[in-house]
């Protein structure tokens, strides 16, 4: 079967080194796509509809360190791209505070491959 070609798509990058739980990391990762969603709704709303019409395509990738988590965002910034940095609250596995992952568009998905196209599958 052929795989899809999709002009926008979401991009969560999660942190490999917390060694969170299947659970957590889950919950972490839902919170940055519907964090990132709610951003590009607001601030790129034609963006956001089409990639609701497409069937709302997410990609999770992985990062090795809040090094290269925070070097990933600056480098969204720098594009303008919508996103979202998760911190988690330190109820349950986490210390208060520590930064998760990254929720990245929806977004065209020219402009994030050029950032995240080479990063590993989570």
């Amino acid at each position: 079967m052929a795989q899809r070609e999709f002009q926008y798509k979401q991009v969560i990058a999660a942190r490999v080194d917390l060694e969170m739980g299947k659970g957590k990391l889950a919950v972490q990762v839902s919170h940055a796509a519907v964090s990132a969603a709610e951003t590009t709704r607001k601030k790129n709303p034609e963006w956001f509809h089409a990639w609701l019409q497409e069937g709302q395509c997410k990609i999770a990738v992985k990062v090795k360190d809040l090094s290269e988590l925070l070097n990933l965002k600056k480098e969204v910034a720098q594009m303008s791209l919508p996103h979202s940095l998760i911190t988690d609250r330190g109820l349950t596995q986490l210390p208060s505070n520590t930064i998760t992952c990254l929720g990245i568009g929806p977004a065209p998905s020219s402009k994030i491959d050029r950032i995240t196209g080479l990063l590993p599958l989570l």
